[in-house]
């Protein structure tokens, strides 16, 4: 008779490894989102909230503290790489994959809002549409924006030119202009990340941008700016007066 009346062992030992009041913290915290999203939470149950999405039945709380410990914010959270966030006690190889997920869908969903109102006509406007694009990047990319005359930007309009080492020296602008020409661009905007974090343009990005400048001028396409993203920051070559 006692026999029936026995637990499945999947059931005990879901209960036994549930911390007291686990559930009940994730509940309050889920509710708390639906209410007001991330108003008034603290960074580390925004990081509790991600990691209840990838670990079940666990308290989150300490492993989302020692992700912060490591990386210092949210932001570097999202940064690091699947090896180190995995290495952080309680976090392992799934949850880490969870957070390249969710970044990667939080950058598609900017860059699809940026591209259906493609607008690029200030610097806060192009500053936006690089730093979805390019910050955090491990190595460098180089990227170029084609605008109509309005300043927006056309169909299929972002091309990524080289990744790797940028050689201004082996950078074929001929090349680039005869796309530019077919697609009927007015404006070009040349954009670049420095993984360093250093937004000091270097010798190779002042060459390459007059080429591309000069070469421009010459078949009537604005060269409207060159952007350096790297770290926090970004470098525009038009606001600093050099182009």
């Amino acid at each position: 008779m006692n026999e029936t009346h026995k637990l499945p062992q999947v059931l005990i030992d879901s209960v036994a490894t549930a911390p007291l009041g686990a559930e009940g913290h994730r509940s309050r915290l889920r509710e708390r989102f639906v209410k007001s999203g991330f108003a008034a939470f603290a960074p580390h149950e925004v990081l509790e909230l991600l990691l209840t999405l990838a670990i079940p039945r666990r308290d989150v709380k300490p492993a989302a503290k020692a992700l912060l410990n490591k990386f210092g914010s949210l932001k570097g959270v999202l940064e690091a790489s699947r090896e180190d966030l995995a290495e952080v006690e309680g976090v392992g190889e799934i949850a880490a994959t969870a957070f390249h997920i969710i970044r990667a869908t939080s950058e598609l969903y900017l860059l699809q809002g940026a591209t259906q109102e493609p607008l690029l006509n200030s610097y806060t406007a192009l500053e936006n549409f690089w730093r979805v694009r390019l910050s955090g990047l491990k190595h460098e990319v180089i990227e170029v924006a084609y605008l109509d005359k309005t300043y927006r930007l056309l169909p299929d309009g972002v091309e990524r030119l080289e990744e790797g080492s940028i050689d201004a020296a082996a950078f074929n602008p001929q090349k680039l202009f005869k796309k530019a020409l077919a697609r009927g661009a007015r404006y070009l905007v040349l954009a670049h990340n420095h993984p360093s974090g250093d937004l000091a343009p270097s010798a190779h990005d002042n060459a390459l941008t007059q080429s591309l400048a000069t070469a421009a001028k010459a078949i009537e396409i604005g060269l409207l700016d060159h952007w350096i993203i790297g770290g926090n920051g970004c470098f525009s070559y038009k606001k600093a007066g050099l182009l």
